[in-house]
């Protein structure tokens, strides 16, 4: 008896600080889509957008997973392999992080309630196998709802467009949303090769968008939603997140 007593006690002791950690993590998601529509071109998550918000939450101490649709080695799309970038070159010497993207968990087989919050990384791949997936609304759904942040940058807000919560009611519905814009992808002439233009079906959703001039750094933070313009505000994502964490904690 007093030996189960003893357990019992520990186990009070180190139960909190385990729950303190799981909620000390972040997920960050990838696609697993590397071919440009039906085009012979490749594809992926562009690199940037991963880089730069992780090592910002890293280095303010938040543990970070990362996962993609079918996990396994996510595709870097080869135009986003920019070495002038310094944070990539950090990467390309990160064996971590390096095997991290090369053995990303699978989405569907995440425990939500292990993180704080969950990014979803850009790149044009996104738009093919974010939207409608059962495991994008669902980690989205249950981390917005128990709390946590929503986080996405550039084309990642397509795992934006079909969340929907325990309403019945769209996660994006009402809040101010920055996303790849009309005219960043009529710049990169792809606008008739995606399925979908990314800030009309945002808008049809009832998200509230804030844009800034093409290729300009541009994130907004609206009620624990997260999201960033184009690659050039990808820093500026994992600040915002950060913040949205200090302030959950301090709540």
């Amino acid at each position: 008896m007093k030996r189960l007593l003893h357990v019992m006690l520990f186990a009070a002791v180190l139960l909190p600080a385990t729950f303190a950690l799981a909620a000390d993590k972040v997920l960050m998601v990838m696609t697993s889509h590397g071919q440009m529509g039906d085009a012979d071109k490749r594809t992926g998550f562009w690199l940037a957008e991963l880089t730069h918000p992780y090592y910002v939450i890293n280095d303010a101490g938040y543990g970070v997973d990362l996962a993609s649709i079918e996990g396994g080695p996510a595709p870097i799309d080869p135009r986003s392999m920019d070495t002038s970038d310094v944070v990539n070159r950090r990467f390309l010497k990160d064996t971590d992080l390096m095997a991290k993207v090369f053995t990303s968990l699978k989405l569907s087989e995440v425990n939500a309630d292990d993180y704080a919050a969950v990014i979803f990384v850009g790149g044009h791949g996104t738009m093919w196998d974010f939207p409608g997936d059962s495991s994008v609304n669902e980690v989205s759904a249950r981390i917005y709802e128990k709390g946590g942040v929503v986080g996405a940058v550039c084309h990642g807000p397509a795992a934006l467009t079909d969340v929907t919560l325990s309403d019945g009611s769209y996660l994006i519905d009402g809040k101010r949303f920055a996303a790849f814009t009309n005219e960043e992808e009529k710049q990169v002439k792809l606008e008739s090769v995606v399925p979908f233009l990314l800030q009309d079906r945002l808008i049809q959703r009832g998200g509230i968008q804030v844009s800034a001039p093409a290729w300009q750094s541009n994130a907004v933070s609206d009620r624990r939603v997260v999201t960033g313009q184009n690659p050039q505000s990808a820093h500026r994502v994992g600040e915002l997140v950060v913040e949205a964490l200090r302030g959950m904690k301090s709540e």
